[in-house]
């Protein structure tokens, strides 16, 4: 069995308690952290490597930065998208070995995109094309992959606390989701969907307007498997949980657990 987690940590200087506190308690495979918001000289890898983890960093000051904290050591560390020019840290990939075999594990902070017609929204989808080239060529490379992150994408209506008075807003625009399909069609599929959800599931829930406590939030954090392990994915939930600590980030982790078959 692996479990893989995925967390946008908004700010791991803030956040490195409550990261600890979460691996002590849910000791997963590996975790996936967004918007570090730190450089790799400023991560905490003594921290982390006492906790019991080893860390692939892609760090950048104030704002992005990905890592991937994992229990066996990560190889064949990319950084950012092959073939994509880009000064911010938002991609990192490793493979590890697991109790499933060699998996070749991507994590990405996506653009948020701020506004459709915006330059960042422009920048969101040549972002989102480059992603699919690139891994178009590691799907051909690595049967077992696992995508996962931050991806500032709504799927569809059930993903969002407003589906009406949000439509075609940022996150839920007709071309992101064109842009996940179009991952979907690489061959991966949503592990959360891969299951009968609660109603009303979230992973992010913006922090005016007591929006957690209301449950406004949108489910934009996703785990996507690859054919060949889509049959291994035994479970895949979202923890709430962290969202209740003092000074939380805004989004909480996702789990996605494989068996071997």
């Amino acid at each position: 069995m692996m479990k893989i987690a995925t967390w946008n940590v908004n700010s791991l200087t803030v956040r490195l308690p409550q990261v600890l506190d979460w691996l002590a308690a849910n000791p997963v495979d590996a975790l996936c952290l967004q918007e570090l918001k730190l450089t790799d000289e400023k991560f905490p890898f003594k921290e982390i490597e006492a906790a019991g983890y080893h860390s692939a960093v892609f760090g950048q000051k104030t704002y992005n930065g990905v890592a991937i904290l994992s229990r066996t050591a990560p190889r064949d560390v990319v950084k950012n998208i092959t073939g994509f020019a880009d000064e911010q840290s938002r991609v990192i990939t490793v493979t590890l070995d697991s109790p499933v075999g060699e998996v070749r594990l991507v994590n990405g902070y996506f653009v948020n995109g701020q506004a459709p017609d915006s330059e960042k929204f422009e920048y969101k989808m040549r972002w989102l094309e480059g992603l699919q080239n690139a891994l178009r060529d590691e799907l051909a490379n690595h049967a077992q992959l696992v995508l996962v992150g931050d991806f500032n994408i709504t799927v569809d209506d059930r993903d969002t606390y407003d589906a009406e008075g949000l439509r075609e807003t940022i996150h839920h625009t007709s071309a992101e989701r064109a842009h996940f399909q179009a991952l979907i069609e690489l061959g991966l599929t949503d592990a959360f969907r891969l299951f009968e959800q609660p109603e009303k599931s979230y992973s992010w829930w913006d922090y005016r307007e007591f929006a957690f406590r209301r449950n406004r939030g949108l489910r934009i954090d996703h785990v996507l498997v690859s054919q060949a392990l889509k049959e291994k994915v035994s479970s895949c939930v979202i923890d709430k949980l962290p969202r209740k600590n003092e000074r939380p980030s805004d989004h909480v982790p996702v789990i996605v657990e494989l068996a071997g078959i």
